[in-house]
């Protein structure tokens, strides 16, 4: 069989160190496949680095503090779907391996690990994922899944539904007619394209027949993933996966953005290519999808200013957005996603590039004036899109058609066409960097008065600053440089240390006054913050202040 990755990656968790390190020298973990990438003392630590480090593979004990591995298992299947899970456990109990069935683990041990045991489970969980990785990338099978799953006529009228190109009367007639479930009260839109890691490298020249099925094994992935999520339609259309989500409500445009997520990490592993996706605006009719397919290929757009392989939400980037840009010249498409999300450079570039096509076509000035009104007009709009002022770039009594007028020659055209759009550019970049810096400071500022809220977390913050988790979290940790919970944490200890210095409530007072219901969960992450457990903190301040 063919092996796809080196190694496998595999996070031990157990409270005791001593029984962590018996079973690291239990084998050769090279030599079997795999590399231990982590430990965890509990199940709350043992998630979140799981989150993190997305390890193939889990081996847990059941008995620890705070959470035992059965509970950390049923979460863990919530984050990360895809990992192996092996439980250790010195209880031979019917009820743990019943349970340990339903959760789908893998393997259950009873100690004391024996050598040999553990050496033949992880023999039997490598032959499984390698088994995983070669189905995904047999070729043969994505072919036959690709044309089977295709058919040539459904192909063309989801094209038609995105491109605006139906009515709603022939909408409804070929639904019927290719007899499509398409009824929901909303819709949305999501578009997801895998980009080569090095597409000028000979491995991937010679391997263009493999590259052309890449989409293929994308949309498998998206199936896999989304099947249990939401109800949906998938399909290839021109260069993207496209997916047609059916919501009961707008506010479920969340699930499809998580799901998204979850498949560009997904699909980023699995065929070492780069995935990015784009999500829509929820509409309320099919005739509506082409507004929410232009909303999701805008959002695509923006991959280059975020993070790579996410899925970005336009009405994270766009959020104000009332009216869409809908411009059939190539050229004015170019432009206006140049002052979006383009260099200095490469919107010089199409500039001259479309004065050039201008000066050679033999148009007359008024000719080119009126076509540069139809520009200028979707430069307003996209101005409006981001509240930029425009009488900072044109004066207070400025009137487009009369500047417009007032030029003769195509140089002058273009060096004023190219001042604006510069201008604009700037002050959208200048929105977008205050737009994340007052979300950033409106969530610290209601940790600062919440953090007592034993409830409060990442989705209670989304929810009131109405933006996605995703999103909230790159920017969060772009401004301030912690992610959402190292900061609520660090928040809470800092109240916690200054409680214990002017009041003399108890500790496990002090730990429900800083948002833990667990005292004991408190004392354990007060003294991995400093070093100290509350309570040999507030002596050593005492025995300071009567020296």
């Amino acid at each position: 069989m063919e092996v796809f990755m080196s190694n496998y990656s595999v996070i031990l968790v157990d409270d005791e160190e001593e029984v962590r390190q018996a079973i690291i020298k239990k084998i050769n973990w090279n030599e079997a496949g795999f590399d231990v990438i982590g430990y965890a003392e509990n199940g709350e630590e043992a998630l979140e680095l799981a989150e993190n480090l997305r390890p193939d593979v889990i081996m847990t004990d059941i008995h620890m503090p705070f959470m035992d591995g059965l509970t950390m298992c049923r979460k863990l299947k919530e984050i990360v779907k895809n990992t192996k899970i092996i439980i250790f456990s010195g209880y031979d109990e019917f009820e743990y391996a019943r349970e340990a069935i339903k959760l789908e683990v893998e393997e259950y041990i009873l100690k004391p690990i024996d050598a040999t045991q553990l050496k033949l489970v992880f023999e039997r969980i490598k032959k499984s994922l390698d088994e995983e990785i070669e189905e995904k990338r047999n070729m043969e099978r994505l072919k036959k899944y690709y044309y089977e799953s295709l058919p040539v006529m459904k192909e063309q009228f989801m094209g038609s539904l995105l491109e605006g190109k139906l009515e709603e009367a022939k909408i409804e007639e070929l639904r019927k007619r290719y007899d499509i479930d398409f009824t929901a009260p909303f819709y949305a839109v999501a578009v997801i394209r895998s980009e080569a890691l090095n597409r000028d490298s000979e491995q991937y020249k010679e391997e263009v027949m493999y590259s052309q099925l890449i989409p293929v094994s994308l949309k498998q992935i998206v199936n896999e993933n989304l099947e249990n999520l939401l109800e949906y339609r998938s399909f290839i259309y021109l260069e993207w996966v496209v997916v047609i989500a059916m919501l009961g409500h707008s506010r479920e445009i969340t699930k499809l953005l998580n799901g998204m997520n979850q498949i560009c990490k997904i699909t980023t592993r699995m065929l070492n290519v780069n995935t990015s996706a784009g999500i829509g605006q929820a509409c309320d009719s099919l005739i509506g999808l082409s507004h929410s397919y232009a909303g999701a290929k805008s959002a695509f757009e923006y991959r280059i200013l975020l993070e790579p392989n996410q899925a970005i939400y336009i009405q994270d980037i766009e959020p104000k957005s009332e009216e869409r840009i809908s411009i059939d010249e190539n050229e004015v498409q170019i432009i206006m996603k140049e002052i979006k999300v383009g260099s200095q450079e490469e919107l010089q570039k199409s500039i001259h590039t479309l004065m050039a096509k201008v000066k050679y076509s033999k148009i007359s000035i008024a000719q080119l004036q009126l076509s540069l009104m139809e520009i200028f007009v979707e430069i307003i709009r996209l101005g409006r899109v981001y509240e930029v002022d425009m009488e900072q770039i044109t004066g207070e009594d400025f009137n487009w058609y009369q500047d417009i007028s007032k030029f003769d020659t195509l140089d002058a055209v273009g060096n004023w066409l190219l001042h604006i759009c510069m201008q604009v550019r700037k002050l959208i970049r200048r929105e977008r960097t205050d737009t994340a810096k007052l979300i950033t400071e409106k969530a610290i500022q209601y940790i600062n008065e919440n953090y007592s809220n034993q409830e409060l977390s990442v989705d209670t913050i989304c929810g009131l600053l109405n933006v996605s988790a995703a999103y909230f979290s790159t920017i969060f940790k772009k401004e301030t440089g912690l992610g959402f919970v190292n900061y609520l944490t660090k928040v809470r200890m800092e109240q916690a240390l200054r409680l214990l210095n002017t009041t003399s409530e108890k500790a496990y007072t002090i730990a429900g006054q800083v948002g833990y219901s667990e005292p004991n969960y408190f004392s354990y992450v007060f003294k991995k913050e400093y070093g100290i457990s509350p309570s040999k903190y507030r002596a050593s301040q005492v025995e300071n202040n009567d020296k």
